[in-house]
């Protein structure tokens, strides 16, 4: 703007002294008659009004060349701001949209995850994955309830710190297994049985990350297994020791007869050797009937009962005449079952009866009874003299005893009406330090 004004003054300043030269020729020019002034005063009017007219023309001129180069450049910069809302516009646009997609691809990945897991949590079979390290990664509910491990604190162990042999040793091999089943005792000390199958853990581009292991309870079909060959192992000794009872039988009456008579006969230095006869026949007799009772075929008769009271009466039973014996019960509640009750109470009558027998000086008859999800428990302690671990294996069967007047059939028989129930029943036995007894069977529901 000063610069402005500086060019205006001195256009002004050159104009006044162009017309005052000019009409000071003038005046020169013209001589006597006064004109001259007349004349330049006209002159120097004519130049104020040229300008004055230049000075507006140019105004006028400067005014709409700004007005237009204004209308060019508000035109221009107006294009380019609405552009660049528009591009803001759009960008906001696309970056809203990104953020929907991301919140859709991010809940739709926690769907999945949560689906995943939840159909690994809902199968039940047992699946464990562990990373290069054998650290653990994850583990469903189902392999928690096989093993009997604690839920809390198993994620990012070492697999050995966690389980014990055989799983341990198969993950440290880092061998693939296909359905190998192996012996299991679970953190809750329970025996069983797994189907295991292990495969290695890769991700999308085939690189190994882990192994994992996939293992069913096989117990169940394992003890079906057992039942159903120690069924048909017992059909076909029962029917064979019913042949051998009925011939053994017939004869033993012919020599009973026989006895009988010789002792009417025999003189009275010969009765001692008569009557030991006939006392041996009787123990035979005795021996063939419990075979016959053993051969027998068993025909469940089951009706509602409940074990507590079977129990109850059968050990009180078995050590009633033995002051020295303590029996105890442990029952937290009433064990239902559906069961033989004559045949049940033989069986609970054999076993307490065995258990009192290896208690000669006096001892605790302990019996806890209890329920184990589907199935009812029966487990057995005595204090006595225990079993020798060569004779443990062989104590269920049939003619096998260690007693002088034993048969051999008592165990037997109780194994026999335990297997009947679809139960089961082992043992377990140190010498000097008593015997467990555990008898597993189907509880009513």
């Amino acid at each position: 703007m000063r610069d402005r004004s500086y060019i205006r003054v001195i256009t002004i300043a050159l104009f006044v002294i162009f017309g005052s030269l000019i009409g000071v020729l003038l005046v020169k020019a013209m001589a006597g008659n006064g004109m001259q002034y007349l004349w330049g005063a006209g002159a120097i009017i004519l130049i104020v009004v040229l300008i004055i007219s230049a000075r507006a023309y140019i105004n006028r001129g400067r005014k709409v060349i700004e007005t237009r180069g204004a209308g060019r450049g508000g035109s221009d910069v107006g294009f380019v701001v609405d552009t660049f809302h528009d591009l803001m516009t759009k960008l906001k646009e696309k970056e809203i949209e990104l953020e929907r997609l991301k919140a859709f691809a991010e809940e739709k990945a926690i769907r999945m995850e949560a689906y995943n897991e939840n159909i690994l949590q809902s199968v039940p079979s047992g699946v464990i994955s562990v990373d290069n390290s054998l650290r653990i990664k994850s583990i469903n509910q189902a392999a928690h309830k096989i093993l009997g491990t604690d839920a809390a604190g198993t994620i990012g162990k070492r697999y050995d710190e966690v389980f014990r042999e055989p799983l341990a040793v198969l993950l440290n091999e880092d061998k693939t297994v296909s359905r190998a089943e192996y012996p299991y005792i679970t953190d809750d000390r329970r025996h069983v049985w797994l189907g295991i199958t292990t495969s290695q853990l890769k991700n999308s581009a085939g690189e190994k990350i882990g192994l994992i292991f996939v293992f069913t309870d096989l117990t169940d079909i394992k003890a079906l297994q057992s039942q159903v060959e120690l069924k048909q192992r017992l059909s076909q000794l029962g029917e064979m020791s019913a042949g051998i009872s009925h011939e053994l039988r017939n004869s033993m009456s012919v020599i009973s007869g026989y006895a009988k008579l010789l002792s009417k006969k025999v003189e009275p230095s010969n009765k001692g050797t008569v009557d030991a006869i006939q006392s041996e026949i009787s123990v035979m007799d005795k021996i063939i009937s419990e075979l016959l009772a053993f051969a027998k075929p068993t025909f469940l008769n089951r009706e509602h009962l409940v074990l507590n009271d079977i129990i109850r009466e059968t050990a009180e039973a078995a050590a009633g005449s033995h002051a020295s014996i303590d029996v105890k019960i442990n029952a937290a509640c009433p064990v239902p079952v559906k069961a033989d009750k004559v045949l049940l109470r033989q069986a609970l009558t054999n076993l307490f009866a065995n258990a009192v027998e290896a208690m000669p000086e006096g001892g605790m008859l302990e019996i806890d009874v209890g329920s184990l999800q589907d199935k009812a428990e029966i487990i057995v302690r005595d204090t006595g003299t225990g079993i020798p671990e060569g004779v443990i294996q062989k104590i269920f069967l049939p003619f096998y005893t260690t007693k002088q007047d034993g048969t051999g059939l008592g165990l037997a028989l109780v194994q026999k009406i335990i297997v009947s129930h679809g139960g089961t029943i082992e043992a377990e036995s140190k010498e000097g330090e008593g015997s467990v007894f555990r008898i597993v069977l189907p509880a009513e529901v």
